[in-house]
C-alpha cells in the first residue's frame, strides 16, 4: 500500500485513528494517507517531531478499523463519530 504520515497520538500514545484523509502522494512510495487521533491542535501538528512516516500496514496494526477505507480515492476524508465510535466518511 505504501507509506503514510501518522501522529504520535496514535503511534506513541496508543489512541485510535480519529481522522484520516488521503491527499495527493508526493512520490511513488507515498500512499497519500494521513492519520490523526483527531484531538491534535494545529500547533501540535505543526511540530514535525510529533509525526512520523510509516507503512500503512503499521498503522492498520495499531487500528484495524481503517482497513475497509484504504482503497478510497485521493480526496477522501473520514472521522470517528463520537456517538457510534465508528469511522464515517465526511468527504
Amino acid at each position: 500500500m505504501g507509506g503514510c504520515v501518522a501522529t504520535d497520538r496514535i503511534t506513541v500514545d496508543g489512541n485510535r485513528v480519529g481522522y484520516m484523509c488521503r491527499t495527493e502522494p508526493i512520490n511513488d512510495l507515498d500512499s497519500g494517507w494521513q492519520f490523526l487521533a483527531g484531538d491534535e491542535s494545529q500547533e501540535y501538528v505543526d511540530v514535525a517531531d510529533n509525526s512520523g512516516v510509516y507503512d500503512v500496514n503499521t498503522i492498520a496494526n495499531y487500528d484495524p478499523e481503517i482497513i475497509p477505507f484504504l482503497h478510497f480515492p485521493i480526496g477522501s476524508e473520514f472521522e470517528r463519530d463520537e456517538v457510534s465510535g465508528n469511522l464515517t466518511q465526511i468527504r
